[in-house]
C-alpha cells in the first residue's frame, strides 16, 4: 500500500462546494471517489479554520522532528525476505 497523496486545493474546494450545496458526506465521497473520512476531515478543518489550505507544521511537530533527527544512533529498518 503506497503513501496517500495530498488532495489538490481544487478538489478540497469542490468538497466544500458540495457541502455548501447540502450534499451528504456519503454523496460527496461517492461523487469525488475519495474516502468518507477524508471528506469529513476536510469539512471539519474548513469549519474550524475557515480554510482548506495546508497549514505549516506546529512548533510541537517541529520539536518532534528535531528530536528524532538528533538521535545519536540512527534507526535501522530490517526487511524480511
Amino acid at each position: 500500500m503506497g503513501h496517500p497523496q495530498e488532495l489538490s486545493e481544487c478538489k478540497r474546494g469542490t468538497v466544500i462546494g458540495c457541502h455548501l450545496c447540502n450534499k451528504s458526506i456519503r454523496d460527496i465521497s461517492w461523487l469525488l471517489n475519495i474516502p468518507r473520512s477524508t471528506v469529513n476531515g476536510i469539512i471539519t478543518k474548513w469549519k474550524q479554520l475557515g480554510t482548506t489550505a495546508t497549514q505549516p507544521p506546529s512548533e510541537r511537530g517541529l520539536a518532534h522532528v528535531e528530536a528524532h533527527s538528533a538521535q545519536k544512533s540512527p534507526t535501522v529498518c530490517r526487511v524480511n525476505s
